[in-house]
């Protein structure tokens, strides 16, 4: 079989099952626990939603900050975050009980698969980090071949982004290939305790893990998404709302996207501020305030003159951006230019 072909085949079979993950959203069950709005509101023109919030992502700052400044509330809708697995994402996407998501990339293979959703909008640059011990002679990725690589989940966006890097680089992703293997591990801590005792060569790890224990000198870094040549300057994740919501209501996306910016701008502007809220409510398990602030800034939350100017073109060239990396590598079997196309709706959000 080509490789194109086996690829597609086996990226199809492992998506359908693990896809929309919101960056690094947990396989545990949903979970229905409010967290309590620091805006209480009685009047919403929307009515209660659920978002996916609660997955302990530093990067998912726009959504607690969202939630907790009140941005969602003012523009309607009485939010209630929550855990959601994938079959929770999915059911709730299409039948539009849950609106928007945050996701990156590895969303286009099951939206070409059938995923009901249309990339409406940028959210943030790169959350990702490769660690190795620091005695590892692993420095760079022509010494992954052979090697065995932790993720959270085979098909989540730490293993596309190693899947893209291999494979620029003329190393199969490929699990039949045998070039490398990857080990899924559904906690962090799990994956960084088998980097420690020798199960893995390779640890794929969302912020702020990587970069807590880069900075207690427990690992060296090999890759930086925020930094690597191929995705520095480019979003990682991108907001995707239900295809069934933007046809019923698109002004319902276009104000949850206004808050979405409010809370971007707001983050720019404060990220000292953000990360207070983010640590005093337990959003993401970081206790160092000035790397999770370090961290926050390196996100490109955009500010208020960003998204004046050519967001939405910037938006839209990023997906073409990865739809022709994805590709290039066998990963997609449409047509770029149609399918960056399809995916991508542009949504008047000024009133």
């Amino acid at each position: 079989m080509e490789k194109k072909n086996l690829l597609s085949l086996t990226l199809a079979l492992v998506l359908g099952a693990n896809l929309l993950t919101a960056c690094s959203v947990s396989e545990s069950a949903s979970s229905e626990d409010t967290v309590s709005a620091s805006n209480a509101k009685t009047d919403y023109k929307y009515g209660k939603i659920d978002i996916p919030g609660k997955d302990g992502a530093l990067c998912g700052a726009p959504i607690y900050i969202a939630y907790e400044n009140g941005y969602f509330a003012d523009e309607g809708f009485d939010v209630n975050l929550i855990s959601a697995d994938f079959e929770t994402r999915k059911i709730g996407l299409n039948n539009g009980s849950i609106p928007i998501v945050n996701g990156d990339f590895q969303f286009f293979p099951s939206i070409e698969n059938g995923i009901d959703v249309k990339v409406v909008d940028g959210l943030h640059e790169g959350c990702i980090k490769f660690a190795v011990r620091p005695d590892s002679d692993i420095s760079t990725v022509d010494d992954l071949k052979g090697k065995k690589i932790g993720v959270d989940e085979i098909g989540g966006t730490p293993h596309q982004v190693a899947s893209l890097w291999l494979e620029n680089a003329g190393i199969s992703a490929d699990p039949s290939a045998g070039e490398v293997t990857f080990l899924p591990y559904s906690d962090g801590n799990l994956e960084f305790e088998a980097l420690a005792n020798g199960e893995i060569d390779v640890a794929a790890l969302w912020d702020p893990l990587g970069s807590i224990h880069e900075k207690a000198g427990d690992v060296k870094i090999i890759f930086d998404l925020g930094k690597d040549p191929y995705f520095e300057d480019h979003f990682c994740c991108f907001l995707y709302a239900s295809t069934k919501v933007l046809n019923d209501d698109p002004e319902e996306v276009a104000a949850l996207l206004r808050a979405y910016r409010k809370a971007q701008e707001w983050i720019y502007e404060n990220p000292e501020e953000a990360v207070d809220i983010i640590i005093n409510n337990n959003y993401a398990s970081i206790e160092d305030k000035e790397l999770a602030v370090e961290l926050v800034k390196s996100y490109g939350f955009p500010s208020a003159a960003e998204h004046d100017g050519n967001w939405d073109s910037h938006v839209e060239s990023d997906v073409k951006y990865f739809v022709d990396g994805l590709a290039k590598i066998g990963y997609l079997e449409s047509d770029p230019d149609q399918f960056a196309k399809d995916i991508y709706q542009k949504v008047e959000v000024q009133k």
